[in-house]
């Protein structure tokens, strides 16, 4: 496999955890220990603690990312582009991904703390429009 293709896989690895260790871990303590019944919880009503709360827009930009990534990667694949620009532009998506959840979830929201996490989605979509831009110059030219 090349690099871009773990880090897709790290990437919906990294999308499972946020799932999984917070908003899971999260819905689940408070359903097992009777404080709220499984039925409670709605898509669409805003619920649960602020921390909670922040980890379910972490949750969903990963969701609303990976597929673009994804599909990056699947082009890539087709088209055979590899080398070393391509793999270090998918490990600072990958990195940057991570910062900008871990930020997400674990700082308040402030100005400052709303301008980290854009420079760390910034950052996510140079790479990815970078990665394009050499899937299409080699497929083109």
């Amino acid at each position: 496999m090349t690099i871009p293709q773990w880090v897709l896989l790290g990437f919906a690895g990294w999308t499972l955890l946020v799932l999984f260790g917070t908003i899971g871990a999260y819905r689940w303590s408070r359903i097992l220990t009777g404080r709220v019944r499984i039925s409670e919880w709605q898509a669409d009503v805003s619920q649960g603690s602020d921390w909670y709360r922040r980890a379910m827009r972490a949750h969903m930009n990963c969701i609303e990312n990976l597929p673009v990534y994804g599909a990056i990667v699947v082009c890539a694949t087709a088209a055979g582009v590899t080398g070393p620009v391509m793999d270090k532009l998918a490990m600072v998506i990958l990195a940057a991904r991570i910062a900008q959840s871990l930020v997400h979830i674990a700082a308040p929201p402030s100005d400052f703390m709303a301008s980290v996490r854009f420079v760390l989605f910034f950052a996510q979509a140079v790479c990815m429009i970078w990665m394009g831009a050499l899937i299409t110059s080699t497929v083109v030219g």
